[in-house]
């Protein structure tokens, strides 16, 4: 059976953000998946706080995009070659609105496994010694003050599969992620919204080593 064509998007923060469709690069600041199980060599400990943490954060991140995939590659190396097999027996296909749907959907989950598959090797490839402890990156709370219209906003800069806007978890590939990535207490951003230009001041800043 095929799909519903009405595609889930990331939630945006209050209509400013754009969602997010593309899975993003490898980005050093994002988030430390890779390499989690060294420890301390004198205590036996883990190195870094909080791997115990990020590890089951990244069992449960990689569960999802598997699940995902499966799902997906059944669909289309059995259910979508039926589809196209019972659209073709009903003739001219110039008009055949089955057929072309059922084609749309087999180019769009084909692309949707590719970007899985590349979001699976980026996250075992990052690593959590390169998340700085002085400016924003993954895991960081950071809050902003809105120049314009003095508000103060709270966020956690998560990656895609965590992102919730109405928890105020926001997608470090999201624009305002972005911009916030690498910022310090005091720096200001700019963020392109459909809105036009916000401009906000960060104004407090915990990172994830500050967070343990």
């Amino acid at each position: 059976m095929l799909h519903s064509r009405n595609q889930t998007a990331e939630p945006v923060i209050q209509g400013q953000f754009e969602p997010i469709v593309a899975i993003p690069p490898a980005n050093p600041y994002i988030i430390a998946i890779g390499q989690m199980s060294e420890l301390n060599r004198e205590s036996g400990e883990p190195a870094f706080p909080g791997i115990d943490k990020m590890t089951d954060l990244a069992d449960k991140i990689k569960k999802k995009l598997k699940d995902e995939i499966a799902a997906l590659e059944h669909e289309l190396h059995s259910e979508l070659p039926k589809e196209l097999k019972k659209a073709r027996a009903y003739g001219d296909l110039s008009e055949n609105a089955e057929f072309k749907y059922a084609k749309e959907r087999q180019s769009y989950v084909s692309a949707r496994l590719g970007q899985l598959h590349q979001r699976m090797a980026d996250i075992s490839m990052l690593n959590l010694t390169n998340l700085p402890k002085d400016r924003a990156a993954y895991g960081s709370r950071i809050a902003v003050l809105d120049i314009a219209t003095n508000a103060k906003i709270e966020y956690k800069l998560v990656t895609v599969e965590e992102a919730d806007a109405s928890k105020g978890l926001i997608s470090t590939s999201s624009p305002i992620g972005r911009a916030l990535l690498g910022k310090k207490v005091g720096d200001e951003v700019k963020v392109t919204t459909p809105a036009g230009i916000k401009e906000y001041e960060v104004v407090r800043l915990v990172t994830i080593h500050d967070d343990e």
